[in-house]
């Protein structure tokens, strides 16, 4: 009592300082009802403390009685126990079931002895080394995991403390909610049994009951599975690798597509039966550089594997393995079966025929609804149950992807003409220094620290639009519009629309817009949406609706919220230059890509060392990603996408449009820039008589506004070239003036100047360089 009071009049007093003295009546009144208080709990503490034994005899009685009446099953009903009902999953309209995630449950029991020693020190290690000298909880894990969840402000879920008797007893006994009663069962439940089952008894159940992924239950069902050997003849790193997958089986599998995150946790793993004494440490060193060998992926009746599992995966991480496994719940995705399965025999047929023709060994393709972002189709590669390449490896989603070449321009184009250019600008397509670490003269030297990028033909094309640079895939404007449009912003852009695998602007300097960065099909196809739907942005979606057996909604997508993430113009002009195929004529690719009586906006991109090729596209009602390659990385052979990629894109786009209404690109109507070079006019002498690129008309982060660049670090860079192309090409390319009523002024002299026509100069005016290398698109 002397210790509470000490403390009270410690801090009223600092409250006292602290607090302005106009508040001190009501510390004095505290302080007198403190003293109070305590007189009159010296007086009474006999009284105080007979109730309060009484309380704790009445409760701790109660409680006492109630676990008495928990019964635990006899030992036989909890080795033949099963999973109680099964998660459906379903296509888009509900009526083609894609999986049973518990149909035809696999789970062979065997007893302890019939199980790898190295297999049980694995799981001991990593999921409950004290096992053999618990009382069946850990009160100090407990007490651990209650602070931890308080912290974390998850009281009902995070960590459990839970001892491997906790877990058979979840698994065999109780639901998977995540009430305090339930727990306190769980904990009542696993005392008894300790008590009446020896410790092998309780490992034997867990081992024959552990979920696996999916259907699989069982160490030994799981060996079979991934190594197609009994769970009695595992090694130290198969069973480092079965001990990793517990906490998230799906997440861990070794088909899916987090292999980088199951190698560490199986080093964690090893690392934990180091620690516990199963192996040295040289022994732990040698297991984790030791490679194992995963048996084929089984086939079992299943629509749509990659994407199914994506969902699976998903379920997981949100709701929990428990819920998955008891909840028998409804899962109605995205997924539109039909079209599923057309991408499916597209992907297979034009993969392998691949193979020969282009040493590209897989392909995946994705397809979104652009006015939602529900996920229609989700191809991971040319079959899933491939055992060559193999085929598991979803590439439509596995992080941090692929480069896409030059798919990716269309985010800088976007993020200029959202800063003011337009599809008419005109920049300066001739070999170009970028880097300030060398010379302007040096505009043939790509090699570090310099940064002279070519064209896909070796060819420069002297002045053209950006209309004609995106459209035809040209790399030195991409990248002067980057540099316009500013790196950082760009790179804003692509985030907002759902591009999730890029770091930050260091890490890519300019290539960024030349596929220097690393995405997924998925979030590419997506990200391409948002031009689709006049600039609103849609998260991807997988699934509409989940519904738990009593037919409650768990969870409902169906009114997804979007972002506006760019203004409608600035996508509408997208599309338009995108499916703009005069602009786009000169890349040979219009037979290809034609689809009479429908807008269809495309791109393509192949990076320089050819180990990826692109095609994305959309409509206004969906946007279809497709890539080809190898899942090692090897490069193909040296063609650009359009031949490699393009042909199926194109066949399942056709297939696609069958089922889709006819809709047209929005384009709204724009004022026309005042300044010439804005709007196609590039034949202008400045005041020193010359012709200059943009950088001399325009301020680079106002474009329409006042000013220049003149004083641009890269305006020398930039304008060596052009003056060089002049002197080569003559006075034939100068403009003049027609004296014209209607016309353009030009912002150096005042001079009224004539529309020039915006198109690009023919074959005869390209400045080609002496060289016989390609440079992809």
């Amino acid at each position: 009592m002397r210790t509470i009071k000490a403390m009270y009049r410690h801090y009223y007093k600092l409250l006292h300082r602290t607090l302005n003295p106009r508040f001190g009546h009501l510390f004095n009144w505290a302080d007198d009802k403190f003293d109070n208080s305590t007189r009159y709990l010296r007086r009474n503490w006999q009284s105080f403390g007979v109730w309060g034994f009484g309380l704790c005899f009445f409760f701790g009685g109660g409680l006492l009685l109630w676990a008495a009446t928990l019964q635990l099953p006899d030992l036989n009903s909890l080795e033949t126990r099963r999973v109680e009902q099964s998660v459906k999953v379903f296509d888009r309209t509900g009526t083609v079931l894609l999986f049973d995630l518990h149909k035809n449950m696999q789970r062979t029991a065997v007893p302890i002895d019939s199980v790898s020693v190295n297999l049980q020190q694995a799981i001991l290690s990593i999921e409950d080394p004290e096992f053999y000298t618990h009382i069946g909880i850990k009160p100090t894990a407990i007490a651990r995991a209650i602070w931890t969840n308080f912290m974390q402000g998850e009281l009902l879920s995070g960590q459990g403390g839970s001892t491997i008797t906790q877990q058979v007893i979840k698994l065999t006994i109780l639901t998977s909610d995540k009430s305090p009663v339930r727990k306190f069962k769980e904990w009542i439940l696993a005392l008894k049994m300790e008590r009446q089952l020896t410790k092998d008894q309780i490992l034997e159940l867990y081992l024959n009951q552990a979920p696996f992924g999916g259907q699989l239950y069982g160490v030994e069902e799981a060996s079979m599975t991934f190594f197609g050997k009994h769970a009695s003849d595992l090694s130290v790193p198969e069973s480092a690798y079965l001990a990793a997958m517990l906490p998230a089986p799906t997440r861990y599998s070794p088909y899916g597509t987090h292999v980088d995150q199951l190698e560490a946790r199986k080093n964690l793993v090893l690392d934990k039966m180091h620690e516990h004494g199963a192996i040295s440490a040289e022994e732990a060193e040698t297991y984790k550089a030791e490679q194992v060998t995963f048996a084929p992926k089984r086939q079992n009746g299943i629509i749509a594997p990659h994407f199914v599992f994506y969902v699976q995966q998903y379920l997981e991480e949100k709701y929990g393995t428990e819920a998955l496994e008891r909840g028998g719940w409804r899962v109605t995705t995205t997924l539109d079966a039909d079209l599923q399965v057309k991408a499916e025999e597209i992907v297979k047929r034009q993969a392998l025929a691949n193979v020969d023709k282009y040493n590209a060994t897989n392909m995946a393709m994705v397809a979104t609804d652009p006015h939602n972002g529900q996920i229609l189709v989700m191809v991971g590669s040319r079959d899933y149950f491939d055992e060559v390449i193999p085929g598991a490896y979803n590439v439509a989603t596995m992080a941090p992807g692929r480069q896409p070449g030059s798919s990716f321009k269309p985010f800088a184009y976007a993020q200029a003409f959202a800063e003011g250019y337009t599809p008419e600008t005109v920049v300066f397509d001739l070999p170009t220094q970028f880097s300030t670490a060398c010379e302007p003269s040096d505009n043939y030297n790509n090699t570090a620290p310099c940064y002279a990028p070519q064209n896909y033909d070796d060819a420069f094309r002297g002045p053209m639009t950006l209309r004609y640079a995106l459209a035809g895939s040209i790399n030195v404007p991409a990248v002067k519009t980057i540099y316009l449009a500013g790196l950082q912003d760009t790179l804003r852009l692509a985030k907002s629309m759902g591009i999730s695998t890029l770091g930050d602007a260091n890490q890519y300097g300019l290539t960024l817009v030349l596929g220097g960065g690393e995405v997924t099909p998925l979030d590419m196809t997506n990200a391409y949406g948002a031009f689709a739907n006049n600039g609103l942005h849609f998260e991807e979606q997988s699934i509409l609706r989940i519904e738990d057996s009593a037919g409650n909604v768990i969870e409902d997508n169906t009114q997804a919220p979007g972002v506006q993430v760019m203004p409608a113009s600035v996508a509408q002009q997208i599309s338009d230059v995108l499916s703009d195929n005069a602009a786009r004529a000169s890349l040979g690719e219009n037979d290809l890509f034609s689809f009479p009586g429908h807008e269809v906006a495309v791109k393509t991109g192949t990076t320089n060392d050819y180990r990826d090729a692109w095609t994305v596209g959309f409509t206004p009602n969906i946007a279809v990603g497709a890539w080809a390659g190898n899942n090692d990385n090897t490069p193909m052979e040296r063609r650009v996408s359009g031949f490699i990629i393009g042909p199926a894109w194109a066949e399942f786009m056709r297939y696609a449009l069958t089922r889709l209404p006819t809709e047209p690109f929005a384009r709204a109507e724009l004022p026309t820039p005042t300044k010439p070079v804005l709007n196609g006019i590039w034949q202008i002498p400045g005041q020193d008589g010359l012709i200059h690129d943009i950088l001399y008309w325009a301020n680079k982060t106002n474009p329409q506004g006042d000013g220049n660049s003149i004083g641009d670090s890269q305006y020398k860079y930039w304008e060596y070239p052009v003056q060089a192309w002049v002197a080569a090409n003559g006075a034939a390319m100068m403009g003049t003036s027609t004296g014209q009523e209607d016309c353009f002024t030009d912002p150096a002299t005042g001079q009224c100047l004539a529309d020039q026509p915006s198109e690009p100069p023919s074959n005869r005016q390209l400045l080609q360089r002496n060289n016989n290398g390609t440079v992809p698109r």
